[in-house]
């Protein structure tokens, strides 16, 4: 009875602290925290010794986000990786009371050789990469009061029946098969529309994670999928899905996409960065970023650093809110390398986390 009473007060002073804020911090964060089997995530998690649980815990609170949405966090059915590390988190002094995470489309076998290499059951034949079923999932923590009664799931949605869709082919024929695009859905990881019940007003955060528009053949699977995944979210603005947003929303996650540099097909993230219903803080890192000389993107927007044989560094994670709000601030939290905090940002992920501070504007 003691500790109910507790936890009333706690959430009833939370809220009132919320209530009095003078903006709301929103941020997205690609944790790559996912293991290469079930339970291995939440084992170093409550083993209390993984330096990368750890560094997560002080990036999220340096960064401070009054909600947040994590990506590569491996799923189970009961919630309790989410809720061991919600308690490390609480532990460090930044306390989630409200959370949202639901099966991911990561791992989940669909019976077909998705990528044409002959052979089945392998990672690359689920609806999203995942050597096993909710590995590399997304959840949303927050300490502003969810509605997940309210929220909408588009996880299941096929690729195919994507108006407009453009279905990979290869000798002018489906690729891999028929039977195959009749079973692929159009999210790899998953597609949320959640809402939140803030004291000064609801509105819905858009969450999504995109596939990379890398690693197929001539077909361009991933990257048409990638296209595609993001015009999922203008054509969910235009009621293409059921009643739009009503009033104010935050589209954000990771996109897998830079707007100029990298592989991929750019029209599909330039499209929605210039819809006129989202604005574009083009949050950056604090000082000077390192250049590099065949990027034409703004080094200091970048949010992830991918070593070589990789790309290199490139903007592909997002804060869009919609227009009726008031971006107060933004930014990436990227410390200098050469820095103690720099060295816990890049222990924590070869992602940053992307925050941007709003108010509720008239």
């Amino acid at each position: 009875m003691a500790d109910r009473l507790i936890a009333t007060v706690f959430a009833a002073l939370l809220l009132a602290g919320l209530a009095r804020a003078d903006s709301l911090r929103i941020a997205t964060f690609n944790a790559d925290l996912e293991r290469d089997g079930p339970g291995l995530l939440l084992r170093d998690i409550l083993r209390g010794k993984d330096e990368q649980v750890a560094a997560l815990a002080k990036v999220v609170g340096a960064v401070a986000p009054d909600i947040l949405l994590l990506q590569g966090v491996d799923y189970d059915m009961e919630s309790r990786t989410l809720d061991a590390l919600a308690g490390v988190l609480a532990a460090a002094g930044r306390a989630y009371p409200h959370r949202f995470a639901r099966r991911p489309n990561t791992g989940w076998q669909t019976g077909h050789d998705m990528d044409g290499d002959g052979r089945l059951g392998e990672p690359e034949d689920a609806q999203g990469f995942g050597r096993f079923a909710g590995q590399g999932g997304m959840a949303i923590l927050s300490r502003v009061p969810l509605d997940p009664g309210a929220a909408r799931d588009f996880s299941d949605l096929l690729w195919r029946d994507l108006p407009g869709a453009t279905l990979p082919q290869k000798d002018d024929a489906p690729f891999p098969s028929e039977g195959a695009q009749a079973a692929l859905r159009l999210a790899n990881v998953a597609q949320w529309v959640v809402p939140v019940a803030h004291p000064a007003g609801r509105f819905d955060l858009l969450a999504f994670h995109a596939t990379a528009p890398v690693f197929d053949g001539p077909e361009d699977r991933n990257g048409l999928r990638n296209r595609d995944q993001l015009r999922f979210w203008r054509l969910y603005l235009d009621g293409a899905f059921g009643p739009p947003p009503e009033g104010r929303f935050v589209l954000l996650g990771s996109a897998n996409q830079d707007p100029q540099d990298g592989e991929g097909l750019k029209d599909g993230i330039r499209a929605l960065l210039a819809d006129p219903r989202v604005s574009d803080p083009r949050p950056i890192r604090a000082g000077a970023a390192p250049v590099q000389p065949d990027h034409r993107t703004d080094a200091r927007l970048d949010t992830v650093d991918w070593p070589a044989p990789g790309p290199g560094a490139l903007r592909v994670s997002y804060v869009l809110p919609s227009r009726g709000w008031r971006v107060v601030a933004s930014g990436v939290h990227w410390p200098p390398r050469d820095t103690p905090e720099g060295a816990i940002a890049a222990a924590a992920s070869r992602h940053r986390m992307v925050w941007v501070d709003l108010e509720m504007g008239e």
